[in-house]
């Protein structure tokens, strides 16, 4: 089954713009079975859906989980590029 290879994460913010973190797909998978994507840092991680839900994991102790408004895929180009 093909996976999506990264999507980006959309977070409201108080502003007026929302914060937009890139996440990829990694080799693990959630407890609910579905992927684990992580940010190039590794500490936002989540599991996505092939429905497109998000849950949001923690990758580290203390750590405050936002709840993303949505996830949108980021398709590549024929140029390896999105």
């Amino acid at each position: 089954m093909d996976r999506t290879e990264r999507y980006e994460l959309v977070f409201p913010l108080s502003g007026a713009e929302d914060d937009v973190v890139t996440v990829h797909l990694t080799d693990r998978a959630g407890a609910g079975g579905f992927p684990v994507y992580e940010d190039d840092t590794g500490i936002v991680r989540a599991e996505i859906s092939d429905r497109g839900e998000v849950r949001m994991l923690a990758s580290g102790g203390h750590q405050v989980l936002g709840a993303p408004l949505l996830a949108r895929p980021l398709r590549e180009d024929a140029t390896g590029s999105s």
